[in-house]
């Protein structure tokens, strides 16, 4: 078996807002959306450049959900940018909440974590170094032990 490619897909209440959403954050372009006749969105891709992110809306009778507020979500998505710091600043600018400021981070990333409007979690960074497993490893032993 050969996995030729990974789309993250993402159930949300307003599968509509959060296209723009990610478009105005992620700098990304809408190229499909699907709706049935009664106005819910099945489908939307949006080309973030690096991949595509597809969106929709809730499905309850297939058990499609997006993320409950009050207990938030299992999944994380990384994304490496050119400036973490701009991206969440745009990000915080279209009603994203920090869950971990911006800083430098012991596995050569500078980078932050928010959720979105929408309950996802987005951890954000771009390269500020390159680290061998071994120095990472050290960094995380290092880290584990002063906290």
């Amino acid at each position: 078996m050969s996995v030729h490619e990974i789309f993250p897909y993402l159930c949300v209440a307003d599968a509509d807002a959060a296209a723009a959403f990610y478009c105005a954050v992620f700098g990304g372009t809408q190229k499909l959306r699907l709706v049935e006749p009664g106005g819910r969105v099945g489908h939307i891709e949006v080309d973030l450049g690096c991949g595509v992110l597809m969106i929709c809306d809730e499905y309850p009778e297939y058990d499609i959900r997006r993320p409950d507020p009050a207990v938030g979500t299992s999944v994380s998505i990384h994304l490496h940018v050119d400036n973490a710091d701009a991206v969440v600043e745009r990000a915080l600018a279209h009603g994203a909440t920090v869950l971990m400021p911006l800083q430098d981070q012991f596995y050569g990333e500078r980078g932050g974590v928010f959720r979105d409007p929408f309950g996802h979690r987005w951890n954000v960074g771009h390269s500020i170094e390159t680290l061998s497993p071994e120095e990472m490893q050290r960094r995380y032993d290092e880290m584990m032990q002063t906290s």
